[in-house]
């Protein structure tokens, strides 16, 4: 795990520099002589009271509002203090040095420490106990990550969805659906004299058939908010003057590579995240792929196979205005070796073809794939549309939550599950053991996924990449 769960901890929640308003956190067993040592006074649940914060000697450090939140009725399940002051760095490290400060007080109608123990949160901290006490599942605590992170509006609203549950929910039929047939399966073992006709007599078969269609739908929304999430990584590869450049700012609507006649103007690579319909697409400009004695071009040339390696989607430029010249067709041919030797075969290229308001309809015709003219603007929407087909983006359906990498191969886990407890339930008696073993693994994979069942060090990871005020 991360820490001692036991401890009480402290952190500043907001993110650090200058801003109107800055929230300390504290969470722990039994906050209220804290309160009192901070605020000279109880308060009241729940309920917001405007009041001076102070430090050892009583002097106010600030004037802000506090807030107690009694266990369990509070973000991490515990007693929780917040302290809501001026958004400035050395008044909230001064809060927060005065709540350490505090802890360690004795208090006097105790004759103990206000708060032993307390120190200040890891990353994630907050989250975790949240989600140890049963506030949240595993999947709603990511949520909460992915909605500070969101990078487009339809992200947000999506990570929104999964914190309210709804993706947990999807989880939780398809695991009351899986348990009922595991129940069904193994009640069948100890009865081997009857247990083909129960199971038919249950429609055990019916059941599987019906998990695995919804555990279809299920995955087919999971990927499409996982490319919500982590988007696409998209390179513009070809060769020099094919108007990489000129495509990466008609795309981004910004200048941002520089664009000159001549060959060879890109040394290195140009990034920018762009969306479409709400998913997050990371184009890369790359430098033009040729032979090259420069040293800098061809450290740049390496680094552009390296970042086509690495793709999710290529788009191969080509110049319509230079098409039809049999060194610029050698070279094109060379390039798309490359790239079949490079390329893992579930990536994508798309043919794009470029200078298209410098050439006839008729010259144009004879290349097949996506033309445009990056300096006009023509035909950039129907390469936006292509670099959504690739990325395997459906229009975005009612409802549809954040979802992550993880998410995915676990439902593929499940789903290579129960795959192999259809063939051991077309085997019949010989297969039982095993088909109750299938069912129990794609339980198993499910479980991770909200954190019924989950390792330490998976926690780990997940929660080590909030923030520390969460």
């Amino acid at each position: 795990m991360l820490a001692r769960n036991s401890d009480p901890i402290v952190a500043i929640a907001t993110a650090p520099g200058r801003g109107a308003v800055g929230i300390v956190r504290v969470s722990g067993p039994d906050v209220k002589s804290l309160v009192t040592a901070l605020c000279g006074r109880a308060l009241r649940p729940r309920e917001a009271t405007y009041l001076p914060l102070r430090d050892a000697q009583g002097q106010a450090i600030d004037q802000g509002l506090a807030l107690h939140f009694p266990a369990p009725h509070s973000y991490t399940g515990e007693d929780v203090l917040e302290l809501q002051a001026h958004g400035g760095t050395v008044v909230l490290q001064l809060l927060l040095a005065r709540c350490l400060q505090a802890a360690s007080e004795i208090d006097p109608t105790t004759g103990r420490a206000r708060l032993p123990g307390l120190r200040v949160a890891q990353p994630g901290e907050f989250t975790q106990r949240a989600f140890l006490n049963d506030k949240i599942d595993l999947a709603q605590a990511e949520a909460i990550a992915d909605l500070i992170d969101a990078s487009t509006e339809a992200a947000a609203r999506s990570a929104g969805r999964s914190l309210s549950g709804a993706f947990s929910q999807e989880i939780a039929q398809l695991r009351e659906a899986l348990i009922h047939l595991r129940m069904l399966v193994e009640a069948t073992l100890d009865f081997p004299e009857e247990e083909i006709d129960f199971l038919q007599k249950a429609d055990a078969q019916g059941q599987l058939d019906r998990l695995q269609a919804q555990l279809g739908r299920v995955q087919q929304r999971t990927r499409q908010g996982a490319l919500l999430r982590e988007g696409v990584k998209v390179v513009i590869a070809g060769q020099p003057n094919a108007g990489k450049s000129s495509l990466l700012n008609a795309l981004a609507g910004a200048e941002l590579a520089i664009v000159t006649p001549i060959a060879g103007t890109t040394r290195d690579k140009v990034e920018q995240t762009i969306q479409i319909e709400g998913v997050p697409i990371h184009v890369i400009d790359t430098a033009g792929l040729r032979d090259s004695q420069d040293e800098v071009e061809r450290i740049g040339i390496e680094r552009a196979w390296s970042e086509i390696a690495g793709a999710d989607a290529v788009l191969f430029l080509h110049d319509l205005t230079r098409a039809a010249q049999p060194d610029y067709q050698a070279a094109d041919q060379a390039i798309e070796a490359t790239l079949n030797q490079t390329l893992a075969a579930r990536v994508p290229v798309l043919q794009v073809w470029n200078k298209l308001d410098q050439v006839s309809p008729d010259h144009a015709a004879a290349y097949q794939g996506v033309h445009l003219s990056a300096r006009t603007g023509q035909g950039l929407d129907a390469v936006r549309q292509q670099l959504l087909q690739l990325a395997g983006w459906q229009s975005a359906p009612e409802g549809l939550y954040i979802a992550r990498e993880r998410h995915v191969q676990a439902l593929q886990q499940v789903a290579g599950h129960l795959d192999m407890a259809a063939r051991c339930l077309a085997a019949q008696a010989q297969s039982l053991d095993l088909l109750a073993e299938e069912l129990r693994l794609a339980q198993q994979a499910l479980n991770e996924i909200t954190g019924e069942f989950s390792s330490d060090d998976l926690l780990g990871v997940i929660f080590s990449k909030f923030c520390i005020g969460k």
